[in-house]
């Protein structure tokens, strides 16, 4: 299985073209995105796409772009299921923003199924995060769910490592760090 996975920023050239380029078989969007930035989404409609939303996203673009929001949720494509949590660390109030304290998201996820393809706009704390930082700082609760859980792949984006401090493994979960656009292959 191949997935497209956007976060962050719009991909670095045509959706389309990606897809054409690469047999394309689910498409994934891990939040702080436009409707503007990905609106070439809305004319495919061959292929599943999900998503879960960012700390600043809007939480409307959804719906016209086709696409599923699987927060909280788990579904099976082609064999493999999938889930997503969505949002960052509040780090600030602001009642709009799509943010949730360490013990909203433990109290959140304490009963979420067993999933093969975490998606996530946040990664686990201590994993591709600024722990000094708390609008980059990761959750608790998702690397609990991993060590319990032991997904096969968690992608994520919201944060910003380098080559020299990226995590690419959590346990036995393959963690996938995801910055405009990356083109993932599943076994």
């Amino acid at each position: 299985m191949k997935i497209l996975a956007i976060a962050d920023r719009p991909p670095r050239t045509s959706i389309k073209e990606l897809m054409k380029d690469n047999q394309i078989d689910v498409i994934i969007t891990l939040g702080d995105l436009t409707k503007f930035e990905i609106n070439e989404l809305e004319s495919i409609t061959n292929i599943p796409k999900l998503g879960v939303y960012g700390n600043h996203d809007s939480g409307m673009y959804f719906d016209p772009l086709g696409i599923q929001n699987i927060h909280l949720k788990a579904i099976n494509i082609k064999g493999f299921t999938f889930g997503g949590f969505e949002g960052s660390i509040r780090y600030k109030s602001d009642p709009t923003a799509i943010m949730y304290t360490q013990e909203e998201a433990s109290e959140l996820l304490k009963d979420f199924p067993k999933v093969d393809i975490l998606i996530t706009h946040c990664p686990p704390y201590g994993v591709n995060d600024e722990i000094d930082d708390l609008a980059h700082q990761g959750f608790q609760a998702l690397g609990d769910y991993v060590k319990k859980y032991s997904p096969r792949y968690l992608l994520h984006g919201h944060t910003y490592p380098t080559e020299n401090n990226i995590t690419t493994k959590l346990d036995n979960t393959e963690i996938i760090y995801v910055y405009q656009d990356k083109i993932i292959k599943i076994i």
